[in-house]
């Protein structure tokens, strides 16, 4: 399997498909690369990598610890480099959009552009940005994560998608064997995620970003809120954003065949760019 050493001395498993311009994704808390078998197709005119952060999937823990988003942010750096990288769209879903948001000005020279997923500058809410979740819901699964990280992510796994978003059986076996073939991360790096999240802000970053931004975002999501891509949509100067009725946090899975027209047409406007 392929693995990148990281100066941190982790190793990070990737997986690139296709020829053409790179799409890089990157999963969100407690999911794995494999979270990304829908967006495969898009390898037939581009070169698709994945890989799974840092106590993820196949990928280890640094010796050093854990490290929240800045170590997520230096493992992207390190992929990036490893693979030589340009002209990259990268696409980042939930926790994994907050990583591109934190580590930006570190990659932006590799980049054409950023689609953002359920994305949000700060997971909890806060007096100067309400558009989050409280404090109280992340505390929450931290104790169901130490109990039982399976249990827990079998809930969670029940708050991505809202009332009849996979009314169609076969779409529902299909996302669910999507979610059974993600490994459960270690649960250390799933309480780094956490902690991470509660208290983590890109407020500041966001309007430095001078790439080209796609937003995508369910409009029931119930775990990142959908004004906050609104927000960010207003502060990027490059941001444009589409919402996807009737669904939660992972349009990519339960409407994966608009989802990847949405993200091959962004590409492909920047392609042609380039």
């Amino acid at each position: 399997m392929p693995f990148i050493t990281t100066r941190g001395g982790g190793r990070i498993w990737y997986q690139q498909r296709g020829s053409g311009p790179t799409l890089l994704f990157i999963h969100g808390w407690c999911m794995s690369g494999d979270i990304w078998q829908l967006q495969q197709q898009l390898a037939e005119r581009h070169r698709v990598v994945t890989y799974d952060l840092r106590g993820h999937g196949r990928s280890s823990l640094p010796s050093g610890g854990r490290g929240g988003f800045e170590g997520h942010v230096a493992d992207l750096v390190a992929v990036m480099e490893d693979l030589d990288l340009q002209d990259t769209v990268a696409v980042g879903w939930s926790l994994g959009a907050q990583v591109l948001l934190r580590g930006y000005a570190a990659f932006a020279g590799r980049l054409a552009g950023l689609v953002l997923v359920g994305a949000t500058p700060r997971f909890t809410a806060a007096p100067h940005f309400p558009y989050g979740l409280p404090a109280k819901e992340a505390l929450g699964m931290m104790l169901k994560v130490r109990r039982s990280l399976k249990r827990a992510l079998d809930g969670f796994h029940r708050q991505l998608f809202v009332h009849g978003e996979l009314s169609d059986p076969l779409l529902a076996e299909q996302v669910r064997s999507v979610l059974a073939e993600v490994p459960l991360p270690t649960p250390a790096a799933a309480l780094d995620g956490l902690e991470a999240l509660m208290h983590a802000e890109m407020l500041l970053d966001a309007p430095r970003i001078d790439a080209p931004v796609l937003l995508l975002h369910g409009d029931q999501d119930r775990v990142c809120l959908p004004q906050a891509s609104a927000w960010l949509a207003e502060v990027i100067p490059g941001g444009r954003r589409l919402v996807y009725p009737g669904c939660g946090h992972a349009p990519f899975l339960s409407r994966a065949v608009q989802f990847n027209r949405d993200v091959a047409l962004f590409a492909g406007v920047h392609d042609a760019g380039r």
